[in-house]
């Protein structure tokens, strides 16, 4: 293992790293294609569920609401894992476009011979595990939960939004059964816990709490949804050319020889990280 500061890296099979781990805020993966890119990559993406599923189970092990998962693959590896993902309890969020352009295959594409397009970009796609909540014998989701603690307080709907000093978005989005559910920021789901523990069924009490002895603080609902952070003017389009010059790692005594056959730009990197976590995460 090497440390410097608050790095570590670690040398070796993931599968023997990952118990040592904490539990992560962002999973950035990077790993076979299908493609026989290193010893142990399978010779066509049809391989890589078997080979992913260990690497999956771990990480759904050591997942919780607030990670994001982000999975970088061909198109053709991506569409083979993405149902094992959706077994693990993965939930898709976006799919986003690597594009290298037209530089990545200049003068290395014989269009008399091709039977399809060349090939200039890569999927980076994103996932997260949706918060889940254990009532008796019952797994709710959140929208389904939110509604079941307020119900059970005995208040009526409309008194949601008295709670949440809004005209009607608290029965509109935050309790609302249908498709136009939408997250009660933390500061409205705090003032749904006070007013539902204030003036709900004494006998009832507490509302919207895990351990039945407490009611979830706003903290720790933000707990409960990975973070992300939308920066003005990008899209699920990355146009980015492939890493060359110093940024590129070489075969130690071959100058023009890449170690990595899909080295990612460190632009695109710190983008995933800074979009997805805190400083300090």
């Amino acid at each position: 293992m090497f440390v410097r500061d608050e790095v570590h890296i670690f040398f070796g099979d993931a599968l023997n790293w990952y118990d040592q781990w904490p539990r992560p805020t962002v999973i950035i993966s990077d790993g076979p294609y299908g493609v026989s890119g290193f010893p142990g990559d399978p010779p066509t993406p049809d391989a890589l569920v078997d080979w992913y599923e260990p690497h999956i189970a771990a990480w759904s092990k050591a997942a919780t609401p607030l990670t994001t998962l982000w999975f970088w693959n061909s198109e053709h590896g991506w569409a083979n894992i993405h149902g094992l993902l959706q077994k693990y309890g993965w939930s898709f969020v976006n799919c986003h476009i690597w594009n290298k352009g037209i530089g990545h295959v200049a003068g290395n594409s014989n269009t008399k011979t091709l039977r399809q397009f060349p090939i200039v970009t890569e999927v980076c796609v994103q996932y997260v595990r949706k918060a889940e909540f254990r009532v008796g014998n019952l797994l709710m989701n959140m929208q389904e939960w939110l509604r079941y603690e307020w119900e059970r307080s005995g208040l009526p709907l409309s008194k949601t939004n008295e709670a949440t000093g809004t005209k009607s978005a608290a029965t509109r989005k935050y309790l609302t059964k249908d498709h136009l559910w939408y997250y009660p920021p933390p500061e409205a789901f705090e003032r749904l816990v006070s007013y539902a523990n204030q003036h709900g069924d004494p006998s009832g009490r507490p509302y919207f709490s895990l351990d039945g002895k407490h009611p979830l603080t706003a903290r720790e609902w933000a707990m409960m949804r990975a973070k992300f952070y939308c920066e003005p003017g990008i899209t699920n389009v990355w146009d980015e050319p492939t890493v060359r010059g110093r940024e590129r790692i070489k075969v130690p005594g071959r100058t023009n020889k890449a170690l990595h056959a899909n080295q990612k730009p460190l632009k695109l990197a710190e983008r995933i990280i800074r979009v997805s976590s805190d400083p300090g995460d």
